[in-house]
């Protein structure tokens, strides 16, 4: 009996073990099941032929720029007052911000349109009247950010919250190195495109250089804002209870995370370890190799194998060797 109890602690200590490392989101999918697998290049084989040869890229890259983007919103009983409240709020925050190094901002003017309510008007011998009337002015404006170190986004959100502005709609991130991270990308799925080309060379015997080969590539490029995933990690208990009463069910957390696209489904990878969210960059490439000139080739090539080499000569009266032209 003992040993029993031991063995199912040491079970439920394993359990709460794998739960730890995989994460409170491992939790949810168990419960949801698996989700969808994301980012596949959506490319399809050329026509015709059946013998297909495909390579798959990821290269993870560092952002070397930021731009966040922050949203405020102003409303006030006249044109003047609203644009001079919104003014208060924003200028402070930019002194604040422009004082740190490597640092640019940019306001873009969203909406400002005006603002009604209805008024009742009342009248005894007929029904109320409801007339829209102007009370104000709403104002919205963004705050763009454009930063080379992360770590400033901290400080930036610090000095905006002082004048109370928290709304922020996204972070963009860049990269002035796509360009070069898409050649290495073609130039190492050449490689191993040529490694995979040979191999199927080797299994099947034959040489597919003079063989008709149709080709097709693509790339893809995800950034992190498109990569943040949403669940909420809770239990609840089961009530037996009628349908018709009334269950008020409390409000639940959603935690959200970034999840990067993995690599099993790739080749080759580059700069393969993933510390920070990362603009992520896709290369495939496909091959198909004409399978009716392969088969004519292979029947060629046994014809030629089981045709006889006859070759006929005769020697001259001077004792000279010639070769007889004779067709069979």
């Amino acid at each position: 009996m003992k040993n029993a109890v031991k063995l199912l602690i040491v079970l439920l200590t394993s359990n709460v073990i794998f739960a730890q490392h995989s994460g409170n989101v491992n939790y949810m999918n168990q419960l949801n099941g698996a989700q969808g697998r994301v980012g596949d290049i959506n490319i399809s084989y050329p026509s015709s032929s059946n013998i297909y040869i495909s390579v798959k890229g990821l290269a993870n890259v560092k952002a070397d720029a930021y731009v966040a983007i922050f949203n405020v919103t102003q409303m006030g009983k006249t044109a003047k007052e609203v644009n001079e409240l919104i003014d208060a709020r924003i200028e402070p925050a930019l002194e604040a911000i422009k004082s740190k190094s490597d640092v640019e901002t940019y306001i873009d003017m969203v909406s400002f349109v005006p603002m009604y309510e209805y008024a009742v008007e009342r009248k005894i011998f007929s029904k109320k009247t409801y007339n829209e009337i102007p009370i104000g002015f709403e104002l919205k404006k963004n705050i763009h950010i454009k930063y080379t170190d992360p770590g400033l986004l901290n400080s930036i959100i610090a000095a905006l919250s002082a004048t109370e502005i928290y709304d922020l709609v996204r972070v963009d991130y860049f990269s002035n190195e796509l360009d070069q991270v898409k050649n290495n990308l073609m130039t190492k799925a050449k490689v191993t495109l040529q490694t995979k080309l040979k191999n199927y060379q080797d299994l099947l015997s034959v040489d597919f250089d003079s063989i008709e080969k149709t080709i097709i590539d693509d790339y893809l490029v995800v950034y992190p804002v498109e990569m943040y995933k949403s669940y909420q990690a809770y239990t609840s208990t089961s009530l037996n209870i009628k349908k018709s009463a009334n269950v008020n069910k409390s409000g639940k957390s959603t935690t959200l995370y970034y999840q990067p696209i993995v690599e099993k489904e790739y080749d080759f990878v580059l700069n393969p370890t993933i510390f920070e969210p990362v603009i992520q960059v896709m290369y495939e490439v496909k091959l198909v190799i004409n399978r009716d000139e392969y088969k004519r080739m292979k029947q060629q090539a046994k014809t030629q194998t089981q045709k006889p080499n006859n070759e006929y000569f005769f020697l001259t009266p001077e004792g000279e060797l010639r070769k007889l032209n004779i067709k069979i």
